[in-house]
């Protein structure tokens, strides 16, 4: 057999599809290019540590021996209206971030709660929105006819719709106890056609190809040929739509709660924290300071590394 038979059968060579090239290849490919980018090594470095705070909350609180909720008289003086004791907000070897005023709730232990909270509702936010908005697209995208005119009318509506406005009216109607699932609905109905504005384009140009054209040609099923062909050449995009729609439902989460409308107390919240602390700002700059670093932090280290991945995909896919 000659060389180039040989290099004809094999899998991810020129002539195929992008869906069928070896499955570890483009993998490596991105994570070798992420390694070498001093941002997306940074930015999840710095992920890595919001999230170890998350899942390591209550293991955090227990060592310093302050809860979220706690509060701590003593680490405040009410003769100067409730101003931390001590400088730069009551930092020290008992409050590693300090305390917030008048109630001496420890800010550490808020921020990792606080963490919690906000990457549970981007990240199941995310995942709705990704698995709504991906199965609409294809049936759109392949499908055609009257689905597609029905869904994208759909997305048509709710993309000119106020969602923003749309958020407060009902969340501020609704007691604040089960405000975070319903942030996660609301958010998930807002966001899903987005995804699928994108995917329905892709699988249009896709249902075009050749290597499609070969397999109905060949006799493949529909759905199957969905499954084989379709999905697997949408991967990448969707894997970078659903990386950089964490940043802004994190974002979105921080601004309801900032406005009184997400998540309420006594939960833990970044937009909740910094709420609070406006009024705090010019005597206690740090209690306003420190839950806006991290807020601020994780959305860009999650834009950062989004991108980052984006270009390594589409690095990977010209090589």
């Amino acid at each position: 057999m000659s060389t180039s038979v040989l290099h004809e059968a094999q899998p991810g060579t020129a002539g195929a599809p992008p869906g069928t090239e070896l499955p570890g290849s483009t993998g490596r490919r991105v994570l070798q290019a992420l390694s070498r980018d001093v941002g997306a090594v940074l930015s999840t470095a710095f992920l890595l540590l919001i999230v170890l705070m998350a899942l390591f909350a209550p293991l955090l609180t227990m060592i310093t021996g302050h809860g979220p909720d706690a509060f701590d008289r003593a680490a405040v003086d009410t003769d100067i209206g409730g101003l931390p004791r001590g400088s730069f907000g009551g930092i020290g070897a008992e409050h590693w971030f300090g305390v917030e005023p008048q109630n001496g709730r420890d800010i550490l232990a808020r921020i990792a709660y606080g963490a919690r909270t906000s990457l549970l509702i981007a990240v199941a936010a995310t995942l709705i929105t990704t698995a709504i908005g991906t199965v609409l697209g294809v049936l759109a995208g392949f499908l055609r006819g009257w689905v597609d005119t029905v869904i994208s009318r759909l997305m048509d509506f709710l993309m000119a719709f106020p969602a923003l406005i749309f958020m407060i009216a009902i969340l501020s109607a609704l007691p604040g106890s089960g405000r975070a699932p319903l942030l996660v609905v609301v958010l998930s109905v807002f966001g899903w056609p987005y995804l699928a504005r994108v995917v329905r384009g892709q699988t249009l140009a896709l249902a075009e190809r050749e290597f499609v054209e070969a397999a109905r040609a060949s006799g493949a099923a529909k759905w199957p040929l969905v499954f084989k062909e379709i999905l697997p050449n949408l991967r990448n995009s969707i894997l970078v739509m659903a990386t950089l729609s964490v940043p802004g439902y994190i974002g979105t989460e921080a601004g309801l709660s900032f406005l009184g409308v997400g998540v309420t107390p006594p939960t833990a919240s970044w937009g909740q924290m910094i709420a609070s602390s406006v009024s705090w700002y010019q005597v206690d700059p740090l209690y306003f300071a420190i839950p806006g670093c991290f807020l601020f932090g994780t959305v860009l280290s999650l834009t950062v590394l989004g991108d980052r991945i984006r270009h390594a995909l589409d690095a990977g896919e010209a090589v």
